[in-house]
C-alpha cells in the first residue's frame, strides 16, 4: 500500500513536470516556476509516503525534506535551489507585480528551472 501511495505522488509530480515543459513551449513562464514547485513538493510527498505515512497538506520544500528525512543529504546547490524554488509557489498563484515577475521569468531562466528540477527530482527518485 505505501508504495502505492509513492507512486500516486510520483505520477502526479511527473504530470506537473510535462506541463512545465508545455507552459514553456506556450510561452506561459508564470506558471513555469509554480508548477517545477509542485513537481518537487509531490516528488518529496512520495518520500514521506514510501513508509506508509501521510503526507501533510502543506506546500513548504524546506519542511517536507525535513519530514522526508532528505535536509541532511541535499548539497548546498540544491539547497539553493529549493530556497529559489520556494516561492514560486505563491508568485505565481497571486502575483503583486505580474510584469516584474515575468521579467524575471525569462525562457532561459525557465529552462533552468526545469533542468534544476529534473536533476533534484532525479536525486529525490533515488531515495524511494
Amino acid at each position: 500500500m505505501s508504495q502505492d501511495r509513492s507512486h500516486y505522488w510520483i505520477d502526479l509530480a511527473e504530470y506537473d513536470l510535462e506541463t512545465a515543459k508545455a507552459m514553456l513551449a506556450a510561452g506561459r513562464h508564470l506558471y513555469v516556476g509554480f508548477l517545477c514547485h509542485q513537481t518537487i513538493e509531490k516528488t518529496l510527498k512520495a518520500v514521506i509516503a514510501k513508509d506508509g505515512t501521510i503526507p501533510p497538506p502543506i506546500h513548504n520544500l524546506n519542511r517536507l525534506a525535513d519530514l522526508g528525512r532528505l535536509s541532511a543529504d541535499l548539497s548546498q546547490e540544491r539547497n539553493d535551489f529549493i530556497d529559489a524554488l520556494s516561492p514560486l509557489n505563491i508568485e505565481a498563484r497571486y502575483p503583486v507585480d505580474k510584469n516584474k515577475l515575468l521579467g524575471i521569468l525569462t525562457e532561459k531562466y525557465c529552462r533552468g528551472i526545469i533542468s534544476q528540477t529534473e536533476d533534484l527530482m532525479t536525486w529525490i527518485k533515488y531515495r524511494l
